[in-house]
């Protein structure tokens, strides 16, 4: 494989792969957390509101009750989806892919020798190897978890 068909057919997408599961990741993560926010905030609004208009008690606190249940789920959702640390470690991950390939791209240090395409085979190939490898200790300390709890 030439350096032009490795930029294309890995570089080019495992940037695209990551950029994708960052962007993925970042919108579920804060999803999650506004209508946490914004159903947390509406609870002491619907006690104060139900306290008031004391023909809509049972109601108040069905719909107080619900929302409470809604964000003890976001919390567990986002707590087992690690969203937050996905969207940080996928976007770390693309853009050390960017910066590797701009750098051989331009032939700037440490491009700039006889031996450079096998140097950027080297780091692109690290910093992939990095993120799998870290997923799979993840995988496996969530096992050793799950084995702990039954």
């Amino acid at each position: 494989m030439n350096a032009e068909e490795y930029l294309k057919n890995r570089v080019q997408d495992q940037i695209d792969w990551y950029d994708r599961k960052s962007s993925s990741n970042r919108k579920m993560f804060k999803s999650l957390r506004l209508s946490e926010i914004i159903l947390s905030a509406l609870i002491p609004f619907l006690s104060g509101i139900t306290a008031i208009l004391a023909s809509y008690e049972k109601e108040g606190i069905i719909i107080i009750s619900l929302f409470g249940v809604i964000i003890a789920c976001m919390a567990g959702i986002l707590s087992l989806g690690q969203f937050q640390e996905h969207w940080i470690e996928y976007r770390t991950t693309a853009e050390g892919l960017k910066k590797e390939k701009y750098l051989f791209q331009t032939m700037v240090e440490p491009y700039n020798k006889e031996d450079s395409f096998s140097i950027f085979v080297q780091k692109i190939e690290t910093l992939v190897s990095k993120e799998n490898t870290n997923w799979s200790q993840y995988m496996m300390k969530r096992k050793e978890g799950d084995k702990k709890n039954d």
